[in-house]
C-alpha cells in the first residue's frame, strides 16, 4: 500500500503521473472517493504518465472516455448510474479490450463484484479544498518502483 498526501491539483496529477508511468497492459484501476474527490484529476495524471496527453474529462455523461496512444488506450469509465450486472452489460463494458489496454473506473464500488482480483484500488479522500489523501492498494506491486520515482 502506498499513501500520499497532496496539497494541490498539480501535486495530485504529479503523483498519478508517476503511477501512470508504471502501468502496463491489462491493469484495471478502481477508484473509491466521493464527488469532487479528484478522480478525474488523478486520471489526467495517469494519462500523462502513460504518454497520452492531458485532455482528460469526466465520463459522467458518456459513461466511458477513451484516450488512445500508439501502444495502449486508457478507458475511463463512470459507473455512478450502474446498479446491476444488466446495467453493466448494457454499457458494453465486457466488449472492451482490457487485456491489451488500461482501464480506470470511477464509482467502482457499483461494480465491485465484476472487477478482476488483480484490480489496483485507489482511494481519494478530500481533506480540504485542495488537500487530498490518496491510498494505492496494489498488492505491493509498485512499492519499490514508487520509491525510485519519488523526488
Amino acid at each position: 500500500m502506498i499513501k500520499i498526501k497532496t496539497s494541490s491539483p498539480e501535486e495530485t496529477i504529479a503523483a498519478a503521473e508517476k503511477l501512470g508511468s508504471l502501468l502496463k497492459a491489462g491493469d484495471m484501476i478502481a477508484y473509491k472517493g466521493g464527488l469532487g474527490a479528484g478522480k478525474t484529476t488523478f486520471t489526467r495524471g495517469l494519462a500523462i504518465g502513460m504518454g497520452l496527453g492531458d485532455n482528460v474529462t469526466s465520463p459522467t455523461f458518456a459513461l466511458v472516455n477513451e484516450y488512445r496512444g500508439e501502444d495502449m488506450t486508457l478507458y475511463h469509465f463512470d459507473m455512478y448510474r450502474i446498479n446491476s450486472e444488466e446495467d453493466l452489460e448494457s454499457t458494453g463494458f465486457y466488449d472492451y479490450d482490457f487485456e491489451n489496454n488500461v482501464a480506470a473506473v470511477e464509482w467502482s464500488e457499483n461494480i465491485a463484484d465484476f472487477l478482476p482480483k488483480s484490480t489496483i484500488y485507489i482511494t481519494i479522500e478530500r481533506l480540504s479544498e485542495l488537500e487530498r489523501e490518496i491510498i494505492i492498494e496494489d498488492g505491493g506491486r509498485f512499492a519499490a518502483a514508487w520509491d525510485r520515482h519519488i523526488g
